[in-house]
């Protein structure tokens, strides 16, 4: 009883010292304020579309079909939540560190001594039984078994964080594929026209040469145009089907046909609010990800500090022991022991120095990979805030010219019925005309791509 009280004692005597070895983990200061996105318009308030649901977003039924669809089954998604599943085994088993280990055993032996052993003329032969228990406990002095745990803990949040990353990613890349496989309908559809316009050009041309009012160079012009845009609507259809297998990918499918609506429909009205850049912190997931790898190498380092401390461990075994098997569970053949010992490392080859000073350069590591992930976070903001402004404003600039081409293609047109200009002045103006068509799509599909970009960019897309 009196060794057990002195245990006890020692036990929470060096209980309150673990404050000296393992420390708490703080945000470092340098990260908390010291991101700013690049940009003209500060944030108000603390408002951020990332807070949205991207139900919220999207709000195209088919495209919400297809997200719903790619969350449940798409490969990446189903990956990660697997290592969820990892991370949270070993979260069990640091809880269970404070416990002690119990091993069971159940042995028979039998031997055969020689003629010249010491149990000559005494036996032949001995048996011995045994059923016994044996209890191991570590006392955590220095708060290394909580550092374990602590470890794991933010082990399992990285991998929680880094499948919401992976949903934030994959909820953008079905978005910003399905508007782009829009742009690309749209611009087919505008080259499909532009071929009938230039099939039935052709025809005209064909007549005006028959009048006179043109030579066979400008039948050849006209026909190299058809078969200028005839080469586009080619080129247009191989994207079309390779952007519709990228598609079906990223939805966990095999490659098949994608039904879809129009590019005209599609429409993000919502305020495009950031917040503040310090919300990044809580909103976007590998930023989260990337500071829970933080704690988990600040812990880890916790533990290796407190291997330069003595261990207090404490062992038990007990259980039956005999030599005759009808005898075995009777209680004369009962035994027990208890010893309690501290273990304090003196000489070992260096091994605790070296995983101490190893574990610091990790923490430093992920510590400069956290202020990296803070960085390119507000970059990746900027630029798709800056992508939407110039984008939005190239609309405008597109729409205007893509006007002024098609004036100027009918106005030719008219002046070539009249003979008053020649017949490459037509097709100069046509071919711009499609360009700039095929440029203002473009323009819609950026504006779209870049909202997307944002939204993720900020952290949303996986609530």
């Amino acid at each position: 009883m009196k060794f057990i009280k002195g245990v006890a004692l020692t036990l929470v005597f060096l209980s309150l010292q673990s404050c000296f070895v393992a420390k708490e983990y703080t945000r470092p200061e340098t990260v908390v304020e010291s991101q700013n996105f690049r940009t003209d318009q500060l944030p108000q308030d603390s408002l951020s579309m990332a807070t949205m649901s991207w139900k919220e977003i999207f709000t195209d039924p088919i495209l919400q079909n297809y997200i719903e669809e790619g969350l449940n089954n798409n490969m990446d998604i189903r990956i990660a939540l697997q290592q969820i599943a990892i991370a949270e085994a070993y979260v069990k088993q640091g809880k269970a560190g404070y416990f002690p280990t119990l091993n069971g055993t159940a042995t028979a032996a039998h031997q055969e001594f020689s003629a010249s052993s010491q149990y000559a003329g005494q036996t032949s032969s001995a048996n011995q039984f045994e059923v016994a228990g044996g209890l191991s406990w570590e006392a955590d002095i220095w708060g290394k078994i909580r550092s374990t745990k602590r470890a794991s803990d933010a082990t399992y949040l990285q991998s929680v964080a880094a499948h919401q990353a992976v949903k934030s990613r994959l909820v953008a890349n079905i978005a910003s594929t399905y508007y782009q496989l829009l742009a690309i309908d749209e611009q087919i559809r505008v080259t499909e026209e532009t071929i009938e316009t230039r099939s039935k050009g052709l025809e005209t041309t064909i007549a005006l040469k028959d009048a006179g009012n043109v030579t066979e160079v400008g039948v050849k012009q006209t026909e190299a145009q058809l078969y200028t845009a005839q080469a586009i609507l080619i080129d247009l259809k191989t994207q079309s089907r390779l952007v519709e297998n990228t598609l079906s990918i990223l939805l966990g499918s095999a490659p098949h046909n994608i039904t879809r609506s129009s590019l005209e429909e599609q429409s993000i009205d919502i305020p495009l609010k950031t917040g503040f850049p310090s919300q990044l912190l809580s909103n976007r997931p590998d930023v989260i990800a990337a500071e829970y790898s933080l704690v988990n190498a600040f812990e880890l380092t916790n533990v290796a500090r407190s291997s330069f401390y003595p261990s207090l461990t404490l062992n038990a075994n007990g259980g039956f022991q005999s030599l005759e098997l009808d005898k075995l569970f009777n209680v004369n053949s009962l035994f027990a022991s208890v010893v309690g010992g501290l273990t304090q490392p003196i000489f070992n080859s260096r091994k605790i120095r070296t995983q101490y000073e190893v574990s610091q350069a990790q923490q430093e590591q992920a510590l400069l990979q956290f202020k990296y992930a803070l960085l390119v976070a507000g970059k990746e903001v900027s630029d798709a805030m800056y992508s939407i402004e110039a984008a939005s404003e190239k609309i405008t600039v597109k729409e205007s010219e893509n006007d002024a081409y098609n004036l100027a293609t009918d106005y030719s047109q008219e002046l070539l019925d009249n003979g008053l200009v020649n017949y490459l002045e037509v097709l100069t103006a046509q071919e711009r005309a499609l360009s700039s068509n095929l440029d203002l799509v473009a323009a819609k599909n950026n504006r779209l791509q870049a909202i997307v970009d944002l939204y993720e960019a900020l952290g949303g897309g996986w609530r």
